[in-house]
């Protein structure tokens, strides 16, 4: 079944196509000429037979080189049946509309990444008929954008980051940054990448620290996402009393982007930190724990 991960990695290129070119040419280095209109396509792929293939994203860019479809595919493991549907959505699309593909893999994963980028080769060796060479967007090389002038100044780029990158070391600073970037854009377009990013967090840490960026986001709270998140605090809240459970929780937040971002954590912060029950205080060294670099610094300003 297809998850949401893998839905948001190829979406948000139909989201904003220009993020895709820009991919090609500042992320893999590829010459790929600049598009004067690119517009989305229908994705089925299937024949008159009753043999279904959709591909995940199909976009047309018109450039003065000519006109490409480039077919973006969202992997999240490695599966060999790809060596055989890959080239058949390419030779397909050339066939049907006399263009060149041009085949986009993207993952989260390094693994997967190196996996897919290797040229898919068949025919005789030495004298092959086909030979596909998949363009592949990973963690290894879309760059990790944590500064927020660099995420206000491309937030598209700074979301598929995000997307990449959200987990480890970096993921406060990214998620930060994004989270300011999403504040310069319309609420829509902002609603959207906001689900986007939640959606690829498999981290429960992470996609909690990106939960409680949003929460003073007003467009966030509009979106469908947002219920679901209200859903899961109504659940949390009947379980454990409502005010009991939100401080619990938030002090375990608290010093678990701590620990996840490698600061020690003594005994008598974890103790100070777990007794508080004031609301905003906890709040205040959520916030705290995605900077600081000694955990007693949570209580500095105090």
């Amino acid at each position: 079944m297809v998850g949401a991960t893998h839905e948001a990695l190829h979406r948000i290129f139909q989201k904003d196509p220009g993020l895709l070119t820009k991919a090609l040419q500042k992320v893999l280095g590829v010459e790929f000429p600049e598009p004067r209109e690119i517009a989305a396509m229908n994705v089925d792929l299937t024949e008159i037979e009753p043999v279904e293939r959709r591909v995940d994203t199909l976009l047309r860019a018109e450039t003065d080189e000519g006109t490409y479809l480039l077919v973006v595919e969202s992997q999240g493991k490695t599966d060999d049946r790809k060596r055989g549907s890959w080239p058949y959505y390419l030779s397909y699309l050339y066939e049907k509309y006399r263009c060149e593909p041009v085949l986009i893999v993207i993952t989260q994963s390094s693994a997967t990444a190196e996996w897919a980028s290797r040229p898919i080769q068949l025919g005789f060796p030495g004298w092959e008929s086909l030979i596909v060479r998949p363009l592949v967007l990973g963690p290894d090389n879309v760059p990790v954008i944590a500064d927020e002038w660099e995420a206000v100044a491309d937030p598209s780029l700074a979301v598929l980051s995000a997307m990449t990158h959200g987990k480890g070391r970096n993921a406060a600073a990214i998620l930060e940054s994004v989270a300011a970037a999403l504040k310069t854009l319309d609420s829509d377009s902002a609603a959207a990448f906001a689900q986007f990013v939640d959606s690829c967090l498999a981290d429960s840490r992470a996609k909690q620290m990106w939960r409680d960026l949003m929460t003073d986001i007003q467009y966030f709270w509009r979106h469908p996402l947002a219920e679901q998140v209200r859903e899961e605090g109504r659940e949390e809240g009947r379980e454990e009393g409502r005010q009991e459970g939100w401080a619990e929780a938030k002090a375990e937040t608290a010093l678990q982007i701590l620990q996840w971002r490698g600061v020690p954590v003594s005994l008598a912060v974890r103790e100070r930190v777990k007794a508080c029950k004031d609301p905003d205080q906890l709040e205040a060294w959520t916030q705290r724990a995605m900077h600081v670099t000694d955990a007693a610094e949570l209580f500095v300003e105090e």
